[in-house]
C-alpha cells in the first residue's frame, strides 16, 4: 500500500494561497527549495487537483530553460517533468501532457485505488483535491512549511473536516527566512 501526503507552503495564519491567489510570500529559500526538489525525486506519484495543476504546468515544464534558471530550478524542473502525475479536474477542458494522466470521474475512488497498489509514496496538492482525501480518511502524512507571514484570507490548508483527526510530530526544521517544516503521520 502506498504512503499518501499532502505537502505545501503555508502562511502562519493557515493559508496555502492570499486573497486572489498570491503565493509572493511563499517563494522559499535556495535551501526549502532544495528540499523541495528532493521530496520531489522520492515521490512516485504526484496527484493535482485543476487549479495547482494549471498554477505548476504553466511554469515547471520550461523553467529550466529561463535565463535567470538556477540549479536548483533546473534539477527541480527536470525531477518535475519526469514523475509520473495524476490530474483531477471535474471537465475535461483541462489537458494531460508533461508525464500527466488526467481522470475526469470519482477523484476519491480513484485515490483510494491508487494508494492500494504497490509502489512509490504518493503526494497530493491541491486544496479542493486534498480536502476531499481529508474527509475520506486517504492521508497519511501532512507536511507543513510555514512561513513567517499573515495573509489574512485565501485558501486555507486544511478544509472543513467530519471528524477529529488525531496525528503525531514526526519532524519539526527550521529553514532559513523563518520558515518552519513541521511534519505529521496520521494516527490510525
Amino acid at each position: 500500500m502506498r504512503k499518501l501526503t499532502f505537502a505545501m507552503n503555508m502562511s502562519l495564519d493557515g493559508y496555502i494561497a492570499g486573497p486572489g491567489d498570491d503565493l509572493g510570500w511563499s517563494v522559499p529559500s535556495d535551501e526549502l527549495f532544495q528540499w523541495w526538489s528532493d521530496r520531489v525525486d522520492a515521490t512516485g506519484l504526484a496527484l493535482y487537483g485543476r487549479r495547482l495543476w494549471e498554477t505548476m504546468s504553466s511554469h515547471w515544464p520550461t523553467a529550466d530553460k529561463q535565463p535567470d534558471a538556477t540549479p536548483t530550478a533546473i534539477e527541480y524542473a527536470h525531477r518535475r517533468r519526469v514523475m509520473p502525475k495524476v490530474v483531477f479536474s471535474s471537465s475535461a477542458a483541462s489537458t494531460a501532457d508533461w508525464n500527466t494522466r488526467l481522470v475526469t470521474g470519482d477523484a476519491v475512488a480513484e485515490i483510494a485505488r491508487l494508494k492500494a497498489e504497490d509502489g512509490g509514496p504518493m503526494d497530493i496538492g491541491g486544496a479542493t483535491l486534498a480536502g476531499a482525501a481529508m474527509r475520506a480518511g486517504l492521508i497519511d502524512e501532512y507536511v507543513l512549511a510555514t512561513a513567517p507571514v499573515l495573509v489574512g484570507g485565501g485558501t486555507p490548508f486544511f478544509t472543513a473536516l467530519d471528524n477529529r483527526v488525531n496525528l503525531t510530530l514526526v519532524e519539526t526544521r527550521t529553514f532559513p527566512d523563518g520558515v518552519l517544516l513541521t511534519r505529521y503521520e496520521t494516527k490510525w
